[in-house]
């Protein structure tokens, strides 16, 4: 990687009508209406550019490591229930909560190779992402994934407060390699991850997660849960 590509970031597919519209509205505004409305238009053009960034990832292939699904905060690390929905019973589990604000990449990726077994939406609000309750009242979008090993995972794309739209390509019987593309969420939100049992998180609350590069978790690992403080 060359010092331009730091630069000249790619942009995800799905963001150039949002960046057409946004950069003809400025243009009217601006041509049409008064010259400062059209500079407040392409600022805001240069913040849609931003938001729908598409980066490369370099991700750990070492078999058994588990990366991020997102960019952004790890908020939580609780055990909860995966989503009913896909079918992985009532037991509590591990669940990685990891926050997106506006200003981070909102491409998911992968966390680690396997066959996906199920893909299903749920409809729901659009409360604040940061909360516990979003997990299960949130408009969501919900992975069951099968390890190589056997073992199952769930990640979850879940709405916020300003997201209007999930998308994801995942469907049934797709098989899947660690660190690829597989969806994005629109203007802030909250991607959740549940791990097997007896997994421990190599991440702590606070931390900020890469998508595709970040490891969350350790299958082949007896390390104990990390923990982390702020240090100045």
């Amino acid at each position: 990687m060359t010092a331009i590509d730091t630069v000249l970031v790619p942009i995800h597919r799905a963001g150039w009508p949002f960046i057409a519209i946004f950069a003809v509205v400025s243009a009217v505004l601006g041509l049409a209406v008064a010259a400062p409305l059209g500079w407040i238009g392409l600022v805001l053009t240069a913040w849609c550019v931003y938001f729908f960034r598409d980066p490369e990832r370099v991700t750990p292939s070492r078999p058994g490591l588990l990366v991020s699904p997102a960019d952004g905060r790890v908020t939580m690390i609780v055990p909860a229930v995966p989503p009913p929905e896909l079918g992985m019973g009532p037991e509590p589990r591990t669940r990685i909560s990891i926050f997106l604000n506006v200003f981070n990449v909102h491409v998911n990726r992968v966390p680690a190779d396997g066959e996906v077994v199920a893909a299903e939406y749920h409809p729901g609000a659009f409360l604040n992402a940061a909360l516990d309750k979003a997990s299960s009242e949130n408009e969501r979008m919900a992975i069951r994934h099968r390890l190589p090993d056997g073992r199952e995972i769930a990640y979850v794309q879940i709405a916020g407060l300003v997201a209007r739209r999930i998308i994801c390509h995942l469907k049934p019987k797709q098989m899947v390699k660690a660190g690829e593309r597989f969806g994005l969420i629109r203007f802030g939100s909250r991607t959740d991850i549940y791990l097997p049992d007896g997994v421990a998180p190599q991440v702590c609350v606070g931390q900020l997660a890469i998508g595709g590069e970040t490891v969350l978790a350790d299958l082949e690992s007896a390390e104990p849960q990390r923990v982390g403080e702020i240090r100045r």
